[in-house]
Formats: C-alpha cells, sequence, structure tokens
C-alpha cells in the first residue's frame, strides 16, 4: 500500500476507511474466493481485474456508502461493508459486509465491523430501520448478526439452491431505538457536551 489508510471510524479491533482504487487487486481477489462468492448467492465464475474495475467506478459514484474493513493494530484491509438501497425519506437502508481475508474470518471482527456500520447508519445517517439478507446455510454470519444487533423477522424458504440442496435465505433487521452508539455517538457530539 503506498499510502497510510484514512480511518474514518475506528472501533477496538476495526477500522472503516473509504474504497481505495490502488485496492482493487484485493477487491477482485477476494471477489475470486468461491468460498465469499456463494454466501453472496453469486455464481462460481472468475471475476476479472477490468469487471472488478468498473465495479469500483460503480460504487464511488453510487449513492450506498461503502468503506474498506482494516484490521485496525495492523492497518490491514480484510474487507468491505456498506449500506445500500438507502431510503432517507422512510430512514430505511440494506446492509452487507464481506470478510476478505480468510484468516480475518472467526475472529469477530465481522461482527464489530457490523456495529460500527449501524453506528453510522444510525447516528450519522439518521436511519431508524438497517435490514440485511443472509442464507440459512452461513450460520457464521448470522451468529455475527445477531452479535451486533440484528434480530431475525422473516424467511424467503428454499431460496436459495447449494449443491442441489434448498436453503432458507434469512431476513434480519435492527432498530434505532435497539442500538447504543459504541462511538460515534461521542464523535459527533456538539463541542458544548465534551
Amino acid at each position: 500500500m503506498a499510502d497510510q489508510p484514512i480511518f474514518n471510524i475506528i472501533g477496538e479491533r476495526v477500522a472503516l476507511g473509504p474504497l481505495r482504487r490502488d485496492l482493487i487487486p484485493l477487491y477482485a481477489r477476494w471477489r475470486n474466493d468461491f468460498a465469499i462468492q456463494i454466501t453472496f448467492g453469486n455464481p462460481l465464475r472468475p471475476v476479472t481485474i477490468e469487471e472488478q474495475t468498473r465495479w469500483f467506478d460503480g460504487q464511488v459514484s453510487s449513492d450506498a456508502r461503502w468503506f474498506t474493513i482494516y484490521e485496525h493494530e495492523t492497518q490491514r484491509p480484510i474487507g468491505t461493508t456498506d449500506l445500500f438501497d438507502i431510503e432517507y425519506r422512510y430512514r430505511a437502508c440494506e446492509f452487507g459486509i464481506l470478510i476478505g481475508e480468510a484468516d480475518a474470518r472467526g475472529k469477530g471482527y465481522g461482527a464489530e465491523a457490523t456495529r460500527l456500520m449501524l453506528d453510522y447508519a444510525f447516528t450519522a445517517l439518521g436511519m431508524h430501520n438497517v435490514m440485511l439478507r443472509v442464507a440459512e446455510y452461513n450460520p457464521a454470519g448470522v451468529r455475527a448478526y445477531q452479535k451486533a444487533g440484528f434480530r431475525e423477522f422473516g424467511r424467503r424458504r428454499q431460496s436459495d439452491r447449494v449443491n442441489g440442496v434448498y436453503y432458507d435465505e434469512i431476513y434480519m433487521d435492527c432498530l434505532a431505538t435497539e442500538f447504543e452508539s459504541p462511538v460515534l455517538s461521542h464523535v459527533l457530539a456538539p463541542d458544548v457536551s465534551r
């Protein structure tokens, strides 16, 4: 990495910063990991650098809010996360996350990054409801989302098919009234209350 990364939101073990053009090859490596692709219900196929560059260009100019997830101590990029389909009128959006580095999975980084994104959604953007969808065959993801504050509210039955077996798509959400800001309520407080 040429430059020290920018951190917008800093947690205990992870930090979130903007997407970076110089990380396009890394984002492409993550998207080419079939173990990751399958958790998003994507068809298993290679992704070229050109496709990843078009994805990057589309995301940085979209209304979605994308962040790179860093392991705070080492400043190593380990994944991406986003809020999309943002509806300011209804104060609702959807959430997504990808932990790209295999050795960073199962360490609680995903749950912490999810909490930081909920903090951003509720405290910075003024959202009231954040929703996600997760495949039933991704129990680690379900646990991380529950740990961060999400609750299941429904299922689309047998809508995902993997290796000839059908699985449910689980719908989860979190409300602003159910969430306590771990970081941004202090950062975004008026000077008079600091």
